[in-house]
């Protein structure tokens, strides 16, 4: 496993990371055992950084990943999130990022994780009612105290990952970015190398979309969060479904599944990206891993920028009440 840096100071992890986001929440089939089995076969593949929140599964991601990891905390990088706030049913109850609620969050995740420290800590979401110097402040004094090693913000703006950055430095922005969400292309990303910032793209293979596993709406679970993503509804799908097929069609030239093809194309952009697929499935999991063994040319990425170029997705990547609290 080859491995690469996030931020310039000193955080390194493996070139791919592990989701676990879908093994507790948002997807059918919850199944603790199996993705016990994933995250076991991700760390012998050499794959170190685990990413979880609080937010998922209402803390049960991280128990399970705590789990995980018991044991042999010293082989792992954990990443995990603060600010989007749920109810113990699940209810959105919105995003908070005071000083006070950061420190609280914290301790929560510790004793949920079982860990002394966290090895990167995003702010999930940026507060808009809170100024995001106090959230930073915030963090910074838990580095201080040792309960954090790394800071993290998650679909921050270019403005205010200015502002976080003058306050303490930045190791990782974590932002949608995959062959059909390129928007970050637009400045995040030259802002994210200006200040030294590594990029995690989270989604990088479109919500599974770009497997070309998903043929058709009915293929997703009745409790399937996707049914009510825009990219996946009414006449979207079968426009974003035509992309998948152009992506195919290309990896089947490269003897590799669209899934690799997307994922090779996403390192490609940069040392300093570090994409997060997620899956329970060991079978997925190894599939991606091999995205690290397919070589693109420079004719490759060419003709995969011709076949997928910036905005060719249709539909918004959120519901348009969810669209509201990213990129601010």
């Amino acid at each position: 496993m080859r491995r690469r840096k996030l931020g310039n100071g000193g955080l390194e992890v493996s070139t791919l990371g592990l989701g676990c986001m879908g093994m507790s929440d948002f997807y059918a089939g919850r199944d603790d055992e199996a993705s016990l089995r994933t995250i076991d076969r991700a760390l012998e593949l050499g794959i170190d950084l685990l990413d979880t929140a609080d937010m998922y599964g209402v803390g049960k991601n991280e128990e399970l990943v705590g789990k995980a990891i018991k044991g042999r905390r010293d082989q792992v990088a954990v990443a995990t999130k603060f600010g989007s706030m749920r109810s113990e049913d699940g209810k959105f109850l919105g995003v908070n990022g005071r000083p006070e609620y950061v420190k609280a969050a914290c301790e929560a995740s510790l004793r949920r994780l079982g860990v002394d420290y966290i090895d990167l800590y995003y702010q999930h979401r940026v507060d808009p009612n809170t100024p995001i110097e106090e959230t930073i402040g915030a963090m910074a004094e838990l580095v201080r105290e040792g309960k954090i090693r790394y800071l993290g913000m998650s679909e921050a703006a270019p403005a205010t990952l200015r502002r976080a950055a003058a306050v303490h430095p930045i190791a990782a922005l974590q932002t949608e970015y995959s062959l059909w969400s390129r928007d970050v292309e637009d400045d995040i990303l030259a802002v994210c190398r200006e200040l030294g910032i590594g990029f995690v793209p989270y989604s990088p293979l479109g919500r599974g979309f770009l497997t070309g596993q998903i043929r058709k709406f009915e293929d997703l679970a009745e409790d399937d969060y996707r049914r009510f993503s825009p990219r996946f509804q009414g006449d979207n799908f079968q426009r974003n479904l035509d992309l998948v097929d152009r992506v195919s069609e290309i990896a089947a030239e490269k003897g590799c599944e669209p899934s690799q093809l997307a994922l090779a194309w996403l390192l490609a952009q940069g040392e300093d990206i570090v994409p997060i697929p997620g899956t329970k499935r060991i079978k997925y999991l190894e599939e991606n891993v091999g995205a690290l063994d397919v070589m693109l040319t420079p004719e490759d990425l060419a003709r995969i920028d011709d076949a997928a170029p910036r905005g060719t997705a249709f539909g918004l990547r959120y519901p348009e009440a969810s669209m509201s609290s990213v990129n601010i």
